[in-house]
């Protein structure tokens, strides 16, 4: 498509479906929803719920990176968890890995996630980069 440039890295896994890893359109970059699965593959989902918190956003800032971007240029996260009660253990992740970037956020509880995951994130960043040319 005009305008837009698909971002796919081996530094995230390889999406499973009928998707792209992110999309630039403009300077905004539309990363895919990223599961707890290691680059090569391998699923985390019977690991503890911060494992697979680190291995989602590990995947989401890697095709960021990919994009051109850093945790700087997010402006928008959506996390899905699998049981209220690990928001705070959510939150302690997160803010380990966005340091000092605070995006706007969305911490959605859900009963239950594809294949027994327990978290998900997406995430919309605006960047002044043309990652062609990094």
């Amino acid at each position: 498509m005009a305008g837009h440039i698909d971002i796919n890295t081996d530094q995230a896994p390889a999406p499973a479906g009928h998707y792209v890893q992110a999309r630039i359109a403009g300077q905004h970059v539309y990363i895919s929803g990223q599961l707890p699965i290691r680059t090569d593959g391998a699923p985390l989902k019977d690991s503890a719920f911060e494992t697979q918190a680190e291995q989602a956003i590990d995947n989401m800032l890697a095709i960021l990176r990919a994009a051109g971007g850093s945790p700087a240029d997010l402006v928008r996260v959506t996390a899905y968890i699998v049981g209220v009660s690990n928001w705070p253990r959510f939150n302690q992740v997160y803010a380990g890995k966005l340091g000092d970037a605070k995006p706007a956020r969305t911490v959605v509880p859900v009963p239950e996630l594809h294949y027994g995951y327990l978290v998900e994130i997406d995430a919309i960043a605006v960047i002044d980069k043309d990652p062609s040319h990094a």
